[in-house]
Formats: C-alpha cells, sequence, structure tokens
C-alpha cells in the first residue's frame, strides 16, 4: 500500500518477475512484507494454481527441518511423511528467514537446486519435483556468507534475482494511505 517510489519498484520489479520461473531472493528488515511480496509474485506466475509454502528456517532441532522439507520414508519405525518439496510440486517454496538453515540442511538445498531431485530421509529413490523456490532474510546476507553461517554456493544458486523491500522509514509518505487501510479494515471489523 503506497505510491512512493521504492514501493513503485517493488510494484514493477514483481509485475515483470512474476511470470517467470527465476529463483527470486527478498531482502529487507522484519515487517516489511517479504512473505507478501513473494505471494504476490506466485500470484502472477504459471505456477498460482499451485501450491504456496512456508518453510520457517529457524528450528532448534536439525531432523526436524530436514524432515520438514524432505519428507521420511516408511520404515518399521515410522511411517512415510511427504515434506514441503514434494508438497510444493508445480508451485512454489519460500524460505523465510533462510540463513537460519544449519549449515546441513543448506548442503542439501544446495543439491536438491543443481540436480532438481532429493531422497527422503531413510530412503534410497531419488523423487523429482518441479518447484519454484524464493528465499529471504532481515539479515545482512554478506556478513552471514562471510561469518561461514552461510553457504556462498546456496546464495548464487538462490539469488538469481534479488529484491529489496524498503522499510518505513523508507518510505514515509505511504504513512497516510496505511493508516487509511487499517482504519477501515479496523472499522469493518468491529461492524461485524
Amino acid at each position: 500500500i503506497g505510491k512512493s517510489p521504492a514501493l513503485q519498484h517493488v510494484r514493477k520489479t514483481i509485475e515483470k518477475v512474476g511470470p517467470t520461473n527465476s529463483r527470486v531472493f527478498l531482502l529487507g528488515p522484519a515487517g516489511v512484507g517479504k512473505e507478501l511480496a513473494a505471494r504476490d509474485l506466485h500470484r502472477q506466475s504459471k505456477r498460482q494454481g499451485g501450491a504456496f509454502l512456508v518453510c520457517h528456517c529457524k528450528s532448534d532441532c536439525e531432523q526436524s527441518i530436514d524432515e520438514q522439507l524432505f519428507g521420511v520414508e516408511s520404515t518399521a519405525h515410522a511411517q512415510r511423511k511427504v515434506g514441503f518439496l514434494e508438497q510444493a510440486h508445480g508451485g512454489t517454496l519460500f524460505f523465510d528467514e533462510i540463513t537460519e538453515l544449519s549449515l546441513k540442511a543448506q548442503a542439501k538445498l544446495v543439491r536438491f537446486l543443481h540436480e532438481q531431485t532429493f531422497t527422503r530421509e531413510g530412503g534410497n529413490r531419488k523423487v523429482v519435483v518441479d518447484v519454484r523456490i524464493m528465499a529471504a532474510t532481515k539479515y545482512d546476507i554478506k556478513a552471514a556468507i562471510e561469518d561461514g553461517r552461510f553457504r556462498e554456493d546456496l546464495y548464487y544458486r538462490l539469488n538469481v534475482i534479488s529484491l529489496a523491500l524498503p522499510s518505513l522509514k523508507e518510505t514515509l509518505d505511504d504513512i497516510p494511505e496505511l493508516v487509511s487501510y487499517f482504519v477501515e479494515r479496523l472499522s469493518r471489523q468491529i461492524d461485524v
């Protein structure tokens, strides 16, 4: 919401990039709407009829994120579980705060981006999926690479198109329009 030059640039980029299958890396501080921008990119793509899934990368359990992404093959101890990559087949998978992903999971993601296949945890059969990948972070990605917290090869595979979303302090002229939007939205909720 808004007409500032920075926001107009974001809209134009989304219109231009949305219909492509290009990977998009969304950058900007917390709360600027990186997930909203990713959803808009998905809505404008040929994949709009497919799923849009969000993988929240901050996970305390490395095994859990692996299972969430790649799924689990049926074993004597566990039933087969389909991961985000399979669920997003034909659609889009958005990695929120990708810099929080463990280095082990980053390595597996690099392999998937290179081969477009993966193996479920505990399995040995290759699974092929067609999924558009988008990622976002609020952190300084170059610093994360230099600190060894984020793989440089993963960055280059994800950063086909980079889109920096402006913070509110960069779009101060949009505040009156934002206020009007939220007042109208809240007044409709109260009238219900």
